[in-house]
């Protein structure tokens, strides 16, 4: 599986930062159920290697390791069972491993400087992030111009009313965000959620 069908899959990727690996299983299952298939949980928390094993469990998820920032980390997310690694950002250490292994790589750029070392390194497909925080929709849209063979999933401050706006931008093939699992919801609530988030792509 190369990193663009993993892109292409669904128009929202959610972002999960799990505390308790015990709702990883149930939470990958609505969200499967909803229609959102590609699940990025973030090495943010001790639980978070134990949610990748659980939500591997679940038929149709596709279960990446976010948050990646080293090769150690990617040597562990790997060992769980990650399916694809997103960075927040980009460096040569971390990024050479990753490439010698064939995994799907999604690293983290913020400005040209990053995309040109992604370029460097054999990599078209970026994490814009933090979007909205980098100056949003018309910064990549600035971006992307001269980067015209690159594509995009934004992350970053995207809500369910920015989301359409980004994803109606060629080169974004999908955007990152926690909304679709707020803190407090039920199962079904998130799964009400991800169908919403799922039907947000034309």
């Amino acid at each position: 599986m190369s990193i663009e069908t993993v892109m292409r899959t669904s128009a929202v990727i959610p972002v999960l930062v799990i505390d308790d690996a015990a709702t990883a299983r149930p939470l990958a299952e609505a969200l499967v159920a909803g229609g959102l298939k590609v699940l990025e949980v973030t090495l943010r928390t001790p639980a978070a290697l134990d949610a990748i094993r659980g939500m591997k469990k679940v038929p149709g998820a596709i279960v990446g390791a976010g948050t990646v920032v080293n090769p150690e980390q990617f040597a562990a997310a790997m060992d769980a069972g990650a399916e694809f690694i997103v960075s927040p950002g980009l460096t040569e250490r971390l990024a050479q491993p990753i490439i010698a292994s064939g995994v799907p790589f999604l690293p983290g750029i913020a400005n040209a400087a990053d995309i040109m070392l992604g370029l460097d390194l054999g990599l078209t497909h970026f994490k814009f992030f933090p979007a909205e925080a980098n100056g949003g929709l018309k910064a990549l849209k600035a971006l992307a111009a001269p980067f015209y063979q690159c594509s995009f999933c934004p992350t970053g401050g995207i809500t369910e009313a920015s989301a359409p706006a980004w994803l109606g931008f060629a080169p974004v093939l999908c955007v990152g965000g926690s909304w679709v699992t707020p803190k407090g919801a039920s199962m079904a609530e998130v799964e009400a959620l991800a169908r919403a988030a799922s039907e947000l792509r034309a």
